[in-house]
């Protein structure tokens, strides 16, 4: 990737950070996508939440972690603490699998089921995880995992 592109793909993503900020984050199922891949894909495994208001509008995109080329470490305890901290209604956990293939690993499945759980005691809502792979992006609640 040339310097000039990697400034086009930076300013691409504050624009949609911008729009994405003042509008409903699932009234657009396209838009959401589009953010996620832009915002995660890479080489190196990168655990991403979005956390949201009310009405759906991102409250803040958080890096909560970067791994290696095969593996992010998650810790569900401090995904909900940052939830409370911002004083979120619902997030949507997003991570990238470098390998291209966005198969949830048994890990991914857990971890999530973990979070899920600890967002129901505490009346947040789980709306989403989402995996980027290669040129596509899978969503565990269209999976029916979720």
């Amino acid at each position: 990737m040339t310097p000039q592109e990697e400034t086009v793909i930076l300013e691409a993503r504050d624009i949609l950070g911008r729009y994405l900020s003042q509008n409903p984050v699932i009234g657009s199922w396209q838009a959401l996508m589009d953010y996620c891949a832009l915002t995660v894909r890479g080489p190196i495994e990168r655990f991403h939440v979005l956390y949201l208001d009310r009405k759906n509008r991102i409250i803040s995109d958080e890096l909560l972690s970067t791994g290696t080329v095969d593996h992010v470490p998650v810790y569900p305890r401090e995904v909900i603490k940052r939830a409370l901290m911002l004083n979120a209604s619902a997030l949507i956990l997003i991570h990238n699998h470098p390998s291209g293939d966005p198969t949830p690993s048994e890990a991914d499945l857990s971890m999530t089921k973990e979070i899920q759980k600890g967002c129901k005691y505490l009346g947040l809502t789980l709306h989403d995880h989402i995996i980027v792979g290669a040129g596509t992006e899978l969503s565990l609640r269209a999976l029916g995992k979720l």
